[in-house]
């Protein structure tokens, strides 16, 4: 059984590690250099109650994490959102995002955000569908926003306003 908590700095390691697996394997981050410890920790403060960093635990292992980060600086982007979710590769595909992508809504709206902003890029259509069950919409695409492997590769925005 999984269990979903507000992650801690005793996290930071693990998340780190899981993120450093998406940078070097996956296009799901355009970042293309491993984060530090010191990297992420400046990461992990930059998120408050409004925005939380969620791990996901099954045997006392973090096998997962999330986040809502803010959208801008901008005061007038104060109740929107940035959607992130990373999972150990042994782990996807077995529902872990999608109850970590749940969670991170009803925090969204216990904290009173509006909107919740998703970017996705293209060919990863797991998180796009899982996106779609908890009623993200598609508002567009950024046509070849970045470069990774070699490749220049669309990001699909994706919206979910919150009551």
């Amino acid at each position: 059984m999984i269990n979903i908590r507000p992650a801690t700095q005793k996290d930071l390691p693990r998340i780190t590690d899981i993120y450093n697996e998406a940078i070097k394997n996956t296009t799901a981050t355009f970042d293309t250099e491993l984060k530090s410890l010191e990297e992420q920790q400046k990461w992990f403060d930059a998120h408050d109650k409004n925005h939380p960093v969620l791990v996901v635990i099954e045997n006392d292992i973090t096998i997962g994490w999330g986040s809502l980060s803010k959208w801008s600086d901008r005061c007038a982007y104060d109740s929107t959102a940035e959607v992130s979710l990373y999972i150990d590769p042994v782990f996807r595909g077995k529902g872990v995002g999608k109850k970590l992508l749940e969670v991170l809504i009803l925090e969204g709206q216990k904290a009173g955000l509006h909107n919740l902003i998703s970017r996705i890029t293209e060919g990863n259509h797991n998180s796009i569908h899982i996106h779609e069950l908890f009623g993200f919409r598609h508002i567009g695409v950024m046509q070849e926003a970045g470069k990774k492997f070699g490749k220049l590769l669309d990001v699909h925005f994706m919206q979910k306003l919150l009551d």
